[in-house]
């Protein structure tokens, strides 16, 4: 694991002065929207208040909300969703690559200057049709301060989506599992039927399993 002083490093290591790290939250459930963040570090003041910084999901939810408030309060950043009804139009790589190319484009309509610009993207998908240089991070949300920053965004502004849907829905426990498909979820599924706010096509074996399974 890098530590936070390395995360910050890296991103200085950049031949830019402007670096826009984005990440996703939430490719993998079967319920629920994608959500992208993008964040610029225009501060750097706030790398003292962001000691326990790294992958969102290595931290503690307390931890979360703590640097959530941090990065939301003191850098330049966006968060987008793409809903479900897309994510079935489509599908989920090209709604989590829409959602950092709209997250990102919302940062750099904040800038007054776009020289020098760089956006770098956790994982190896590049996002497509972006109009400004970028490159790909493997494991970004552990190596880069940027992108670390805006996986915790993303994760945080999912997580509390869930929980405000969970209460239209509360058999599923999504407060718990943010839609994520685990045991008491698919027997949630099973037991209920199916709402607007699931993925039928993440779906389609379970659901091919049980076809007497209702629409909620």
């Amino acid at each position: 694991m890098k530590s936070n002083h390395n995360l910050f490093e890296f991103d200085e290591q950049q031949s830019c002065k402007i670096l826009i790290g984005t990440d996703e939250a939430g490719r993998g459930p079967a319920a629920g929207g994608v959500f992208a963040s993008a964040v610029f570090i225009n501060n750097k003041d706030i790398e003292k208040d962001l000691g326990r910084l790294n992958d969102s999901k290595k931290l503690r939810p307390n931890v979360r909300d703590e640097l959530y408030d941090v990065i939301l309060n003191n850098t330049i950043n966006s968060t987008v969703c793409v809903e479900v009804d897309e994510i079935e139009k489509t599908n989920i790589l090209a709604c989590s690559l829409k959602a950092m190319k709209l997250a990102c484009e919302n940062v750099i309509s904040q800038l007054t200057t776009h020289n020098s610009l760089l956006t770098i993207v956790d994982g190896n998908q590049l996002i497509r049709n972006y109009d400004y240089p970028q490159k790909c991070v493997k494991k970004g949300d552990a190596t880069s301060a940027s992108i670390a920053a805006a996986s915790i965004l993303a994760k945080v502004t999912r997580d509390r989506y869930m929980e405000k849907l969970g209460e239209e829905y509360p058999q599923y426990n999504w407060k718990e599992n943010a839609g994520y498909l685990t045991k008491e979820h698919s027997e949630a599924i099973l037991k209920y039927g199916i709402t607007p706010i699931h993925r039928k096509k993440f779906l389609r074996n379970l659901l091919s399993e049980n076809k007497q399974l209702s629409l909620l």
